[in-house]
């Protein structure tokens, strides 16, 4: 039998669930709000992992989503280092790892993602590290106290937040990937050429078309070999291909998994039984802004804003979710990408700026119409692109030739 009763639970310590409850305090929710999380830690502002807490620029502290001291004022409980082990959603009852039973009105289900791991040999040997916790970031920057050669292995956002911010605190960092450019997936491959100059021009260096064979050490990890026979040696590892949507608690209850991976949802993030919400990397949502095409997105902003989705669809408003993704990437030293989107595929792209000058919009475009944008250097371009999204708007050459014009007024121009 359960022991309590809350009307609003909300699983997994993210932002996702953080700014759910601040959203449904501030919409004047009544009743208790239990927030459960696996890790130590209050929810957090998990890009810092790679960035300035990595570098040890910014405190603990200073990554949490608020103060301490914010839970008990707005009456939200927090139980950290706690897991939700079992999930009834027609008793809607929760079992958790202290093996108390909960019983809830409404919930929220944002239970993140974990890292994809390497199960190649030499993979549990010491200083082989991955990235996704404010204790992973920990035990790199102890790590790299006594590393010199750092190898990262992939290409895409870790890997090469990871190579900036290691390079800055002195290590020399090396990039093994299967793309031919860093980012390359994402941005294609012209955008993937742009990040491996910033880059190299820190002195990171990249061994592009490489999968990983093997890592090799006695103790601890001394070189790491490639399928092709590379050899670069390392003192220290880091692993950045990819998370998997932890969706294991979802799926036991029966919830309906998409075909992205992720859990099923309406446009107001509800899942297949009424009541219950899922929100950040393993929601799968019919996007109102994408013609209703089910889009599952793993990155903090996006975790961000459903929270308050969900928080004012569980207060009954009937809000459907119409902000349009934004994505950041810093590469310490070097600058700061912005992205919206998302293209999953694209057949054109328009460049306004110039790579050379390291000031650019890059416009995705799939049959004439803006899918995606990515900015360096002119995120003054970005509420253009939001809009031109939004509207779905088949574009002419007028409109076209705007885009590719630095000096061109996006707003009045593109009408």
């Amino acid at each position: 039998m359960p022991t309590r009763k809350v009307d609003y639970l909300l699983i997994g310590g993210g932002l996702a669930s953080g700014n759910c409850a601040r959203w449904l305090r501030e919409e004047g929710a009544g009743g208790e709000v239990l927030l459960i999380g696996r890790e130590p830690d209050p929810p957090y502002n998990r890009p810092e992992c790679s960035k300035g807490y990595l570098r040890g620029e910014e405190s603990r502290e200073d990554t949490y989503f608020r103060p301490n001291d914010f839970w008990e004022e707005q009456r939200i409980e927090l139980l950290t280092r706690t897991s939700v082990t079992a999930l009834d959603v027609r008793s809607r009852t929760v079992t958790l790892s202290s093996k108390e039973q909960i019983e809830f009105d409404k919930a929220l289900i944002a239970t993140g993602a974990n890292v994809r791991r390497m199960n190649v040999d030499g993979c549990h040997l010491e200083q082989i590290h991955y990235l996704r916790t404010l204790g992973n970031a920990d035990a790199i920057r102890a790590g790299a106290e006594d590393a010199k050669e750092v190898v990262l292995i992939g290409g895409s956002f870790i890997g090469c937040e990871v190579a900036a911010s290691l390079t800055a605190l002195g290590k020399s960092c090396a990039i093994v990937m299967l793309e031919r450019a860093p980012l390359e997936v994402t941005f294609g491959a012209r955008a993937g050429r742009f990040f491996q100059e910033q880059l190299e021009s820190v002195g990171v260096s990249f061994h592009p078309g490489e999968s990983l064979g093997r890592f090799e050490g006695s103790e601890r990890v001394r070189k790491v070999i490639t399928e092709s026979g590379l050899e670069l040696t390392a003192d220290m590892a880091v692993v950045g291909v990819g998370v998997i949507p932890d969706v294991t608690l979802a799926q036991k209850a029966g919830l309906e998994i998409g075909e992205r991976g992720g859990v099923r949802c309406s446009s107001r993030l509800e899942t297949t039984v009424p009541g219950v919400f899922a929100a950040g990397d393993i929601c799968e949502y019919e996007s109102v802004i994408h013609g209703g095409a089910h889009l599952r997105i793993e990155h903090w902003d996006v975790a961000f804003n459903h929270g308050k989705t969900a928080a004012l669809n569980m207060l009954g408003r009937d809000v459907p979710h119409r902000e349009v993704p934004y994505f950041y990437s810093l590469l310490a030293g070097l600058g700061e990408l912005e992205y919206v989107g998302p293209a999953y595929d694209w057949d054109e792209e328009i460049l306004r700026g110039s790579f050379e000058e390291a000031s650019f919009t890059n416009w995705y475009l799939k049959e004439g119409v803006v899918k995606a944008a990515l900015t360096w250097g002119r995120s003054a371009d970005l509420e253009a692109a939001r809009q031109l999204i939004v509207d779905g708007t088949r574009l002419d050459e007028r409109q076209r030739a705007a885009l590719a014009d630095p000096s061109s007024n996006l707003q009045a121009d593109i009408r």
